[in-house]
């Protein structure tokens, strides 16, 4: 499929993915159907993104081409399904993180549009194996799953279901790329996909260290923030390696191989995230950033402000 047929999308869920993800495709230009199954939520979104898309305008952070006013035409909400999805080319569900709930929303979806038509889904933490279980047609199913939030975080995961058809993740790789998104392909499934598996990695060893009285949160946060983040915003670790001996990767393992072996297998178990220790962590955490709403939206607010000004810094370099 060209860029050009890549005319319609229909997003089934008005909550934050739903929205953030008809924020992103209107940016590049594409029609974007809102369903949701609560009677006038969709309405209540397009209100939303026409408040965040002028307030992205006036602050000079608007993605894409067109004005506000050129994205909000090109987005309408539905309470009907099928009228959502007629004349879509591309589905994106964006429900709740519960199996059943996505097992059947799925089935509708087929039951009410042609057997060409992609169905992809947003899951975080479900795999397309179970998630489309129920589907007749598994060739056209993925997952792509965004960051939160994707509006300012571009990675998109796109992960087939073992029958996915070649095609559907070459179409779905041009949509993400044409919308501005970073999209990378896993070769098949696997419980956390990418990203949530090497997250895991980061939080067990973060936990470890603060619950074996190693370092503190505030210190291994600044750790990551002011240490290996600031190379991570703009090249891998695979490629960092490359880069951190002379005669790259293959240089870098004969140099630190043993040692990062070593390392390794001092790692401790699992942590447990809910027993005693858990409960200073929180406490901590919480004594930097107490858990309250108003102290909370804060941070958000800054974390995407910040978000903000390092997409546009990367788009510049």
């Amino acid at each position: 499929m060209s860029c050009s047929d890549m005319k319609t999308i229909t997003v089934i869920g008005s909550g934050l993915i739903g929205r953030s993800w008809a924020m992103v495709f209107v940016s590049g230009g594409i029609r974007v159907k809102i369903y949701d199954n609560q009677p006038g939520q969709a309405a209540k979104a397009v209100t939303e993104i026409r408040k965040q898309l002028e307030e992205l305008e006036e602050a000079h952070m608007l993605r894409g081409e067109l004005t506000a006013a050129q994205q909000l035409a090109l987005l309408s909400s539905y309470d009907d399904l099928a009228q959502a999805l007629e004349g879509a080319f591309f589905v994106q569900e964006c429900v709740f993180e519960q199996l059943e709930v996505k097992q059947s929303v799925f089935q509708e979806i087929e039951r009410l549009v042609g057997k060409d038509i992609i169905l992809s889904s947003s899951t975080s933490c479900l795999v397309p194996s179970n998630v489309f279980s129920k589907v007749q047609n598994r060739s056209r199913c993925l997952v792509s799953h965004p960051v939160n939030p994707p509006y300012h975080v571009k990675l998109v995961e796109l992960v087939p279901h073992p029958e996915t058809v070649t095609a559907v993740m070459d179409t779905t790789h041009a949509l993400m790329t044409k919308v501005g998104q970073a999209p990378v392909r896993l070769k098949k499934e696997i419980d956390g996909f990418a990203l949530n598996r090497v997250q895991a990695a980061i939080i067990a060893e973060s936990w470890r260290l603060v619950e074996d009285g190693i370092i503190s949160v505030k210190d291994i946060d600044l750790v990551m923030s002011e240490g290996l983040g600031m190379r991570y915003a703009f090249i891998g670790p695979m490629e960092t390696m490359h880069l951190n001996a002379p005669k790259g990767l293959e240089d870098y393992m004969k140099r630190y191989g043993e040692g990062i072996r070593r390392v390794l297998t001092s790692f401790g178990p699992v942590p447990d995230f809910f027993g005693e220790g858990a409960k200073s962590i929180v406490s901590e955490m919480c004594e930097l950033i107490p858990s309250d709403e108003q102290h909370l939206s804060a941070r958000i607010e800054r974390r995407d402000q910040l978000l903000m000004g390092l997409a546009k810094l990367k788009k510049e370099h």
